[in-house]
């Protein structure tokens, strides 16, 4: 089941966005076997990380859900009507940030840009395997 994401214009208001999502697309959580929410961003919530956290450890626990985050790092820290987020991060404050939130929601992280993938939790997971195989084909 796919929920409409929900677009933030002029801020990065992650806490607004995942109450809506929670409170009105999840609210019949019951009839559905596993649910997800994946989280599309190019850049740190307005909210401060510890809050973000300990919010959605809450709701996720509550609802059985995970939050995954897929961060894309742009050049830029401003939108295309040039407007500037309420906060602000650096690309690696950023992902360390929503590392943080993807642990206290059981979810995967996944951080990509223009010049390709710097880091994802199910590549790290394949490359892990592949070398488990390796080191036992070695024996």
């Amino acid at each position: 089941r796919w929920v409409l994401g929900l677009q933030c214009k002029g801020s990065r208001n992650f806490m607004s966005a995942l109450r809506r999502a929670v409170e009105v697309d999840f609210k019949d959580k019951d009839k559905h076997k596993s649910q997800g929410l994946y989280l599309l961003t190019t850049g740190i919530p307005d909210q401060e990380t510890h809050t973000i956290s300990a919010y959605v450890s809450e709701v996720c626990r509550g609802f059985d859900l995970q939050l995954h985050v897929c961060l894309f790092s742009v050049m830029e820290d401003v939108d295309s009507s040039r407007t500037i987020p309420a906060r602000c991060a650096n690309p690696t404050e950023t992902a360390v940030a929503f590392k943080e939130i993807v642990q206290a929601a059981n979810g995967r992280f996944h951080w990509f840009g223009e010049a390709g993938i710097f880091e994802s939790d199910d590549i790290t997971v394949i490359v892990s395997e592949m070398e488990k195989a390796n080191n036992y084909s070695q024996k």
